[in-house]
């Protein structure tokens, strides 16, 4: 079954790209995503662009509406991805779990529906 980790952290929270800081981290999202490979879970997975490129749209009584920004203002945003194809839930949250941001931030598992 495949599981959506929604990685959420605060703005400010994470490494400034390009910093050594930045550099450091990535080895620890780099060594995670082989772990990933290896145990043969790995689908898919993204970092997004700050949430200040996003543009959210909505159509009510038929006309499209477009803004800038996220849909909703939180104290964590989106900023990445992964998906899983493992056994259970249970597999799914062993692997979220292991996103360095579920230290300080909060990684969301979601089943992904079977529209089949």
């Amino acid at each position: 079954m495949k599981y959506l980790a929604l990685i959420y952290s605060a703005p400010g929270s994470n490494p400034a790209y390009g910093s050594p800081e930045f550099a450091a981290s990535m080895e620890e999202w780099n060594k995670l995503n082989q772990t990933y490979i290896d145990a043969g879970v790995m689908v898919a997975g993204d970092a997004l662009q700050d949430v200040a490129t996003a543009t959210s749209i909505r159509i009510r009584d038929g006309k499209t509406e477009t803004m800038d920004g996220p849909f909703a203002e939180t104290k964590e945003q989106l900023g990445g991805y992964y998906l899983l194809d493992c056994a259970d839930l249970d597999e799914a949250l062993k692997y979220a779990a292991m996103i360095p941001v579920a230290r300080y931030g909060t990684v969301e598992v979601r089943p992904i529906m079977d529209l089949g």
